[in-house]
């Protein structure tokens, strides 16, 4: 049975205590510590960032010789740290490549979404959003990621999600599925981390 939802859990309270903007920088955290995602200098693309706890974990991890760039279709409050740009933007967009090459174009060491549609309540309406958000995460990452870059995509368990996972293995070398910690315990959500996106064919 899962837990129910409580709004001031531990994970809650924690990020108030470390100062991060959403309990969500915990998930990140731990996504980064386990897999080595993040590193100095990395250049790295955050879809759906808002309200910035992703952005908070990867802007201190990549330093300022590296890029924090994270995008939302609500506005994310500001960043003082020159190495973070941020931008109002809809990944759904005809014109959003166009505009994200405009705020900082590409190669990427990672693309790391955490965006989550609006819930419906109804789960396969629900499911079917959000596998459309993670496509088109995955599509900005085989076109702005490097060779041997990392995706991330958090995914609603459900319709879709096996043919989702199959097509990031035909991608990425390795493939996992994560379900962190600081995950609310009624959430159907999971994290995909892809690993070592492969190179063009010879």
């Amino acid at each position: 049975m899962s837990k129910p939802y409580r709004p001031k859990d531990h994970f809650f309270q924690k990020a108030k205590t470390e100062g991060y903007r959403a309990r969500s920088a915990f998930k990140m955290e731990e996504l980064a510590n386990r897999f080595h995602v993040l590193r100095k200098g990395a250049r790295v693309l955050d879809l759906g960032a808002a309200p910035g706890g992703f952005l908070q974990v990867i802007s201190d991890a990549v330093g300022p010789t590296g890029m924090a760039v994270g995008v939302d279709i609500v506005p994310i409050r500001p960043f003082a740290a020159p190495h973070v740009k941020t931008a109002v933007l809809d990944v759904l967009a005809d014109d959003f490549h166009a505009k994200l090459d405009a705020l900082e174009p590409g190669p990427f060491d990672a693309v790391i979404s955490d965006m989550a549609p609006k819930t419906s309540g109804i789960r396969t309406t629900d499911e079917a959003r959000s596998l459309r958000l993670a496509g088109r995460a995955l599509e900005t990452a085989l076109r702005s990621g490097k060779p041997g870059s990392t995706f991330i995509a958090k995914l609603f368990m459900g319709g879709g999600f096996e043919e989702f996972r199959d097509e990031l293995r035909a991608h990425y070398q390795d493939v996992k599925v994560v379900r962190p910690e600081a995950t609310r315990g009624a959430s159907m959500e999971v994290y995909l981390v892809a690993l070592k996106l492969k190179g063009p064919r010879p």
